[in-house]
């Protein structure tokens, strides 16, 4: 079973600034609740072709991985992959000016992937628990940067 989850927020901030923020993953610990720690692989700032490992707590477990990014679009669109582990995943981040005189953003938030072994026994368990991370995340982050 594939997990395909998509949460999104409005942030009360132009897109430009939403965007430098949550694609820097060395802000990560900050907003995702689950993050523990960053450590980039290749020099910063992000760009295609950037490698950052993550070590994070999901479902009790601790998980490290690194993501490599595939996509990126300064200020609209950031898409990192990781192939390791029990649960390759992709995640997309877009941002878009939205509302009257572009002071907001519409920022989405989205991870698919398909769980191997053990970890797809339990898929949509992990995507239920996913939806309300992302959720809290996107919440943090919001709160965060219209503080």
């Amino acid at each position: 079973m594939k997990v395909d989850v998509l949460t999104e927020t409005v942030i009360t901030a132009p897109c430009e600034r939403v965007a430098a923020y949550a694609a820097d993953p060395a802000h990560a610990p900050e907003w995702y609740a689950n993050i523990t720690s960053v450590q980039w692989q290749t020099p910063p700032p992000v760009a295609v072709g950037s490698r950052v490992a993550f070590v994070a707590r999901f479902l009790g477990r601790r998980l490290a991985y690194t993501y490599e990014v595939t996509d990126y679009e300064p200020g609209s669109r950031l898409v990192m992959r990781t192939a390791e582990g029990p649960f390759p995943m992709e995640t997309t981040y877009t941002w878009e000016p939205y509302g009257e005189g572009a002071v907001q953003t519409r920022m989405t938030l989205r991870n698919r992937g398909e769980p191997r072994g053990f970890a797809s026994v339990g898929a949509a368990v992990m995507a239920a628990a996913m939806r309300r991370a992302q959720k809290k995340d996107l919440a943090a982050l919001k709160a965060l940067i219209e503080r």
